[in-house]
């Protein structure tokens, strides 16, 4: 199917388009969608004809365009703190659009494809030496849910309290929260030796992410009768996925970014979308 799939994806894009400029009649979202669509589209059928880095290409030109262009420059903040204020705001605009799509709803169509893809804090991570882990992976994945909790009853306790200026302090955390992040995330891969180990323990997006991946209509499936069990798509997984296991309560199977690693490594081709 990954051959076929720049396609499939410029087509659903060119549809997230239209129906959202529809509902907001903002020609923004034309431009946003296509774009991210387009970048996407080249960085698969790349990816498909064996080119190495089709995927940091991917990541870079849609990370790199989210965290500058709309977040920065554009004074959206796109992170868990914008989401709970547009939200709270009732405002139907790019923070929550962006996490609609790409993290609560889109997720059951192509499950942590977000990560794997789009994130503007792992396409940096993903240039760091350690791409395959090289320690098993820890049992921390708590802590996710313990800094969900916090950012949540941090943005409560702003608006109980009455902050004022409350507009430039959430642009400001978007700032100085993707600073931290990256600090934390760098620090976290040498330390572990694992460019991933943020996404797997820290990153709080993944609370929306992990139960939707779980039901995606895009995974990665073995065909058993073309494997010959070698291992090479488990030890080349970022994410520790049981590769082996077609079935939605494999190992890790909701940790699956769709990085197609297990794709390009597989001797028997016996592993596709």
């Amino acid at each position: 199917m990954i051959k076929k799939s720049p396609v499939i994806i410029e087509l659903v894009f060119v549809a997230i388009a239209i129906l959202v400029y529809y509902l907001t009649s903002n020609i923004f979202f034309i431009f946003n969608f296509l774009y991210i669509g387009s970048a996407i589209t080249v960085g698969v059928y790349l990816i498909g004809n064996g080119y190495k880095y089709a995927r940091n290409f991917i990541m870079l030109a849609i990370g790199s365009y989210l965290l500058f262009y709309v977040g920065i420059l554009g004074h959206e903040n796109l992170s868990l703190f914008g989401f709970w204020y547009y939200l709270s705001l009732g405002v139907f605009e790019a923070a929550v659009i962006h996490f609609l799509i790409a993290k609560i709803i889109g997720p059951f169509i192509f499950g942590r494809g977000w990560c794997g893809y789009a994130c503007w804090t792992a396409m940096i991570l993903d240039l760091l030496p350690y791409k395959t882990p090289q320690h098993e992976q820890k049992n921390w994945g708590y802590v996710r849910y313990i800094l969900f909790a916090v950012i949540l009853t941090a943005f409560i306790g702003l608006l109980v309290v009455k902050v004022n200026n409350l507009d430039d302090i959430i642009f400001y955390l978007f700032i100085f929260g993707n600073l931290a992040y990256y600090i934390i995330g760098i620090a976290l891969a040498y330390i572990l030796k694992d460019n991933r180990a943020f996404c797997k323990y820290v990153c709080p997006i993944t609370v929306f992410l992990k139960p939707a991946s779980y039901f995606s209509f895009l995974r990665v499936s073995v065909d058993g009768d073309k494997c010959n069990e070698c291992g090479l798509c488990v030890k080349n997984c970022s994410m520790d996925v049981d590769l082996l296991d077609s079935s939605r309560t494999r190992h890790n199977g909701t940790e699956c970014i769709l990085c197609a690693e297990c794709i390009k490594n597989c001797p028997k081709n016996a592993i596709d979308f």
